[in-house]
């Protein structure tokens, strides 16, 4: 059956999507206030250096900590909200992502080579539970299945590629979507596929983030040089979905509403589940585009200022900007599924 790439699917999707539409008057009216962003130069790739616990040197061993990292990059939310996995690391609780980052920073102080893929490949469960300790009490979510993914990852890339994720990326030439797709074929975590109305769809988050992650550490140069890298979509999750709806982007149907304000759980491939990350795809396809409009209305841009503009730059923006005013955009919780695929 042929799968559909991310981008197909989330126009397929939200072309047959029963709960969950995009409303295109309000893409535009967001495009407007991106699009002042992008002009302020808060689109530029530099910012994901900001994150203090991101590499902050493009060099070979970046290559493998962000392939570390992206491997265990799923499912943070707590059980109970407000009771958090959370790691102490320099003088800070870290929550979310970063708390894993900040885990594995810990480890590696403490003398564990927890980027190295022989270590990677033997590592006992006990000691790999020891790695994510929790200083909250509440232990992270799904923590097997990391123990999983990491382990696997490590004896594929032993056994395929030399111990070096860099030699995947090199084997890639500059091919953004050569890359996911290679990680998606030999990584069993990274392959993120479902079916919807008896379609074979794919979503690809972590992947896809894989792939983004290097490119904006690098800055688009060297190894983090893509020329398709437009072909790149959003990482289909819990947060951008939230920010788009805080914006009016997309449009819940009272059933969805009712089913978040109730924290009722979804699981993985729910038709409402595919339906939001699928339409969270699409309306940030639709949101680039019209970005795009808008800014060379504006302002004459060369191609390369331009490029910077796409579906990563704006899910990174969306993303930071609903961690950083839940006040706002909780009012509509976001929805809940335990998955190793977001």
């Amino acid at each position: 059956m042929y799968i559909m790439n991310p981008r197909e699917t989330g126009k397929f999707i939200t072309d047959e999507s029963e709960d969950i539409h995009i409303n295109d008057r309000k893409v535009e009216e967001v495009a407007t206030v991106l699009a002042k962003e992008f002009l302020a130069n808060n689109f530029t790739l530099s910012g994901w250096k900001a994150h203090a616990l991101h590499p902050q040197e493009a060099n070979d061993k970046a290559i493998e900590v962000i392939f570390v990292n992206d491997i265990l990059n799923f499912s943070f939310w707590p059980d109970v909200p407000g009771k958090k996995f959370g790691v102490q690391y320099n003088g800070k609780l870290h929550t979310g992502y970063w708390s894993m980052v900040a885990a594995l920073r810990r480890a590696e102080e403490a003398g564990k080579p927890v980027y190295d893929a022989r270590y990677m490949c033997d590592v006992k469960e006990d000691e790999f539970n020891s790695i994510f300790a929790s200083d909250t009490g509440v232990e992270v979510p799904l923590l097997k299945e990391r123990w999983d993914a990491y382990t696997d990852s490590g004896k594929v890339l032993l056994e395929k590629f030399e111990g070096k994720f860099i030699n995947c990326v090199r084997s890639c030439n500059k091919d953004a979507i050569a890359l996911r797709n290679l990680v998606v074929e030999n990584f069993a975590s990274f392959r993120d596929e479902s079916v919807y109305k008896n379609h074979k769809v794919s979503f690809y988050k972590r992947a896809q983030i894989l792939v983004a992650d290097i490119w904006c550490c690098f800055e688009g140069k060297g190894l983090g040089e893509f020329h398709n890298i437009e072909q790149i979509t959003m990482f289909a999750d819990y947060r951008v979905p939230q920010a788009l709806e805080y914006f009016g982007v997309l449009e819940y149907s009272d059933k969805f509403k009712n089913i978040l304000h109730r924290r009722e759980l979804l699981q993985p491939g729910d038709r409402i589940e595919l339906e939001i990350r699928a339409t969270s795809i699409e309306a940030t396809e639709r949101l680039v585009a019209a970005v795009k409009t808008v800014v060379t209305e504006t302002q004459k841009c060369d191609d390369a200022q331009l490029a910077t503009v796409n579906a990563i730059t704006v899910d990174n923006f969306l993303w930071d900007y609903s961690r950083a005013h839940r006040d706002k955009t909780e009012a509509i919780p976001f929805h809940l599924v335990r998955t190793i695929y977001y």
